[in-house]
């Protein structure tokens, strides 16, 4: 079975829905390691919840590259061999990136390039969107720039507040994180310059 590597810095809620989505066999894989850079993280207890293996590497004074290679080094001994994004609040640097090429995915909730970096749904919001969403790609060594895999559009209700498209977006998130997921590791695509083809 193919082997995920999770970071998160907080509750990590689309990790939740990957970790409910391979329990209920939805979802052909397994989740080695759950990595947060907080060690007061609530997705640790998540993950010890679902009885996983959660490791608290604390960032805090730490340079990035020095950093990056802590964790890097939890991930091979993990054997993990996608490395899954769900709410982790750091840049990897290139060293990282360059470990797991094209093996590293991200969700953000916003349909890229609009509304890259943080509150993507409050600048949506403000900004007068009609239509938001998310977001999974690959990540390369630029932020929220990675090529795209799946979106998925969100409208924008007249009666929405910020608060309450942030809650539709991130419904969203918990099903499209999986699906995109599950198409990588079964390889049905290809990579075409910045365009990710899907296969049948």
């Amino acid at each position: 079975m193919r082997k995920l590597g999770i970071l998160l810095s907080g509750r990590g809620s689309n990790f939740a829905a990957i970790a409910r989505r391979i329990a209920s066999g939805r979802l052909d894989a397994e989740i080695a390691v759950v990595i947060s850079n907080k060690p007061g993280a609530p997705g640790l207890d998540t993950a010890r919840e679902f009885g996983l293996k959660a490791v608290s590497l604390p960032s805090k004074g730490l340079e990035r590259e020095t950093y990056d290679r802590q964790v890097i080094d939890v991930l091979r001994q993990q054997g993990v061999e996608l490395v899954i994004l769900a709410g982790y609040m750091r840049l990897l640097s290139a060293a990282f990136v360059r470990e797991f090429p094209l093996r590293i995915l991200n969700i953000h909730p916003s349909l890229l390039p609009s509304f890259p970096g943080l509150d993507a749904q409050h600048q949506a919001f403000a900004y007068g969107a009609k239509v938001s969403g998310c977001t999974v790609h690959f990540v390369d060594e630029k932020l929220d720039h990675g090529p795209i895999v799946l979106q998925r559009a969100v409208p924008v209700e007249n009666d929405d507040t910020a608060d309450t498209l942030s809650a539709r977006i991130l419904a969203a998130e918990h099903e499209l994180y999986s699906e995109a997921i599950a198409l990588v590791l079964a390889g049905r695509y290809r990579i075409d310059g910045r365009r990710v083809m899907l296969l049948s």
